[in-house]
């Protein structure tokens, strides 16, 4: 007998045992489904891409894909709205756990009375469970069944778990229906009342509490009186308990009703759909105030120049330092192409790049801050570049060169510096438009044979900036982005993403690069060339007052006056404009001293108004090295170099070549002619240094120069003494000399200069006389296609000698 009751106890555990297991597994399921019941995220929807500014000020926003103005949830809600919420919908809210039993328990008597649901004692936290499940509209809508009700009761417990009160709150207001196609509280402060949730009223906040309960009241022209009733007597709740006074509740009852659904911003549209193809739309780096400010600069000066035909315009202002974009106006609000984002479409760069080559002419010594190039007729093949000003100064420093932004300097400094070369160089400060081979861009790509787009070229400006303060001894705002070398990198918009993440600057930190593209002495000097480029009007004479504005800003009008560009850079800011036509048409009026270069000054003004003007760039003196110069020609004095001053250059940069324009001459007592040494006359030999140009740079220099000396006469010089100089055509050139309209064979005109004014020149071509000149020495011919040979001969025998090809018609194809 005991045996069986043992066995039988034994089953009786085992069963137990085998039951609490069961149990135990149904529990476990039981809680998991529980635990994964919510979807994450909860609400699976389309939203309004939307631009806030730097202070979460709203710059614009566009309808979500579904059709709804619906706007991402803020972390953080108005306190009024969130009191006038829950005195609503859930007096109780912060105390129950999801399910509020005393609501339940009325909408039960309230129901069992009327004889149909009337009341379903929901919950903010079941209200938002019920919109998370018909938000995708894949459930249709939902009836309101006990079932459902017991299914949001048990969800709604569950997002409690899951989530403070403080999140929930937001959750609902992000998503519950405001009337309309407004979705949302933020989307429903702008679409009803023009500005922020943060900025809402009593009266305001109380009217969007009782709307998703009725979306339908918000119509216009139907249910005003139903929904002032309802805002009113929630006004009155509220009051009753102590949220504000009574003065408060009468001008709150005072206040309006919403109307037609509000326009949104539109401070920022070019960015927007910018940002939206880009996917990243939210939170920027723009400054409203100064995007406002650039909008109505860029508005007024649109008006002024469409009276010429020129309709569009753009701007960009960055933080110098940081490279944050403060302001993206990507064209004028117009019906003539006004919806093409200028700051991101590719343009011709005018005369943008010169500083660009004349440092890093600076850092490899091919250049001097104020040595002298040429400034005179030059002739590459078939191309013969001008200055804008169409006169010649036979030579100039480089610094004034730039700053006057000279063609033939540029070209003839690329021509020394290799066109190869210098895409290459801005291919590395990160310039991604020049997308051809170097040569294939050829001379002109100094004076806008490249196309480059305001963000990048303004950025590269920017970049020159960093440049001038990222010497190894500077101090100052410089991050670890400097100290890597990583100076050039494009400007951001997207607030919190760094510079360093992308471009050219992600590349060299990448790379460990030690050394910027162009040093900090080189940027140093460049910026202060650039500061004495002549200003457009009242800023002409900017120099005469202490505190003008210190700005290094360059110009550049594209060939044909299509584009007219003006940037300029400060330590605080770097400013670009662009002006013309976005349908690439020219116009003779479009010339940037007179339209991009008074906006700039205009947006700088704006900038500085009621700001403390901040120190220029502080000089880099330890990438800086002190050298004797002459003080005539700019480059390292020489021997004969009798006027000497002191300059700075680069720190690293190779030792030029000395002066050659100074040389020592014999002289008469009288100081009136040159002597030999070796000639038997009786004359007091007097030693002087003369400063002496080569003939051609001469002709033109003394004619903008009252105090330069030509050499004295010296009857018994040597006649191979350099006196001549022919322009066109160069040595080893080859000349393509197109036919006339009435078919004959055209012509070529050659043209040269002589040390002495009244010399005459004799011309010949392949042995064969052309004739003589005087004074204006220019001769036409129609050579034969071959090999040439122009001699020149002046009356003392002194002779230049010529060789060039001429191409026939076939050979220029």
């Amino acid at each position: 007998m005991e045996f069986f009751n043992r066995i039988l106890r034994s089953r009786m555990i085992r069963t137990k045992k085998f039951h609490a297991l069961v149990y135990g597994c149904a529990f476990a399921v039981l809680f998991l489904m529980f635990a994964i019941s919510l979807d994450d995220p909860l609400f699976e929807v389309s939203y309004s891409p939307v631009l806030y500014d730097r202070e979460e000020r709203l710059l614009g926003a566009q309808v979500a894909q579904d059709g709804q103005w619906r706007f991402p949830g803020r972390t953080s809600l108005n306190e009024k709205f969130a009191v006038s919420l829950m005195e609503a919908e859930d007096r109780r809210f912060m105390k129950h756990p999801g399910i509020d039993p005393l609501a339940v328990a009325r909408a039960f008597v309230q129901n069992i009375r009327r004889g149909r649901i009337v009341s379903g004692g929901s919950t903010i936290t079941m209200q938002t469970i019920r919109l998370s499940r018909t938000a995708s509209g894949s459930r249709g809508t939902i009836r309101r069944s006990l079932l459902e009700k017991s299914v949001e009761a048990a969800l709604a417990l569950r997002l409690e778990l899951g989530k403070s009160k403080n999140e929930i709150l937001a959750l609902y207001a992000a998503n519950a229906p405001f009337g309309a196609n407004v979705v949302g509280l933020e989307a429903a402060a702008w679409r009803w009342f023009g500005r922020s949730s943060d900025d809402l009223s009593w009266a305001e906040a109380a009217t969007l509490a009782v709307l998703p309960n009725s979306p339908a009241l918000i119509h216009p022209g139907r249910n005003r009186n139903a929904l002032k009733e309802k805002r009113d007597n929630l006004l009155n709740r509220l009051y009753s308990r102590g949220y504000f006074d009574e003065e408060t509740l009468l001008l709150s009852l005072a206040e309006t009703l919403p109307g037609e659904p509000l326009p949104l911003p539109r401070y920022a549209p070019h960015l927007l759909e910018r940002l939206i193809r880009e996917n990243r739309t939210g939170s920027t780096t723009i400054d409203m105030d100064m995007q406002i400010q650039a909008n109505a600069i860029l508005s007024r000066a649109s008006s002024r120049f469409a009276e010429n035909g020129v309709m569009n315009g753009a701007c960009l202002i960055i933080n110098t330092q940081t490279g944050e974009t403060l302001a993206y106006v990507g064209n004028t609000d117009t019906f003539f192409a006004g919806d093409v984002d200028i700051v991101t479409s590719m343009r011709s760069s005018g005369s943008l790049l010169k500083p660009f080559l004349y440092a890093a002419m600076l850092d490899t010594g091919d250049i001097l801050p104020s040595s002298l190039v040429s400034d005179i007729p030059t002739r590459v093949g078939s191309y013969s570049p001008e200055n804008n000003t169409r006169t010649y100064l036979g030579a100039v420093p480089a610094d004034e060169a730039l700053a006057r932004s000279l063609n033939i300097p540029a070209v003839r400094s690329l021509r020394v510096y290799g066109v190869d070369r210098f895409a290459r160089f801005l291919r590395t400060l990160g310039l991604t438009t020049l997308f051809r081979q170097g040569d294939d861009y050829g001379l002109p790509l100094i004076l806008g044979g490249a196309e480059v787009t305001l963000w990048e070229i303004t950025g590269l400006y920017a970049g020159l900036g960093r440049a001038a303060g990222a010497s190894a001894g500077a101090t100052g705002a410089y991050n670890a982005r400097q100290n890597q070398g990583a100076v050039f990198f494009p400007p951001y918009v997207s607030a919190g993403s760094p510079a360093a993440d992308s471009g050219i600057a992600g590349r060299q930190a990448a790379q460990g690069a030690a050394v910027p593209p162009i040093s900090a002495g080189a940027a140093w000097i460049t910026l202060n060339a650039l500061v004495y480029g002549v200003r457009p009007g009242e800023e002409a004479v900017w120099q005469d007052y202490a505190n003008a504005m210190r700005i290094a800003w360059k110009t550049g009008t594209s060939f044909g006056f299509r584009d007219a560009w003006a940037i300029g850079v400060t330590p605080d800011w770097t400013v670009g404009v662009w002006i013309g036509n976005a349908t690439g048409e020219g116009r003779a009026e479009l010339r940037s001293a007179t339209t991009a270069a008074p906006v700039l000054f205009e947006l700088f003004s704006a900038l500085y108004s009621g700001r403390s003007r901040g120190a220029w760039f502080h000089q880099p003196a330890a990438d800086l090295r002190h050298a004797e110069v002459c003080g005539l020609s700019g480059f390292p004095a020489g021997f004969s170099c009798a006027n000497i001053k002191i300059t700075e250059l680069p720190l690293n940069a190779p030792r030029a070549r000395a002066c050659t324009f100074c040389r020592t001459i014999v002289m008469n007592e009288n100081l009136d002619r040159r002597i030999t040494l070796e000639s038997n006359t009786s004359d007091i030999a007097v030693y002087q240094s003369w400063f002496v140009l080569p003939p051609a740079e001469e002709w033109f220099y003394r004619r903008w120069n009252l105090d330069y000396r030509p050499l004295p006469p010296d009857e018994t010089a040597d006649s191979n003494e350099a006196a001549l100089a022919l322009f066109n055509p160069e040595s080893g050139s080859q000349v393509f000399v197109p036919r006339e309209l009435d078919g004959r064979e055209g012509r070529i005109v050659f043209s040269a200069a002589h040390r002495e004014d009244t010399e005459t020149i004799h011309w010949h071509l392949d042995g064969e006389y052309l004739g003589s000149t005087r004074i204006f020495h220019e001769m036409e011919a129609r050579p034969l296609p071959g090999p040439r040979t122009l001699t020149l001969v002046d009356s003392r025998g002194r002779t230049l000698v010529r060789r060039f090809t001429v191409l026939d018609n076939t050979d220029a194809l």
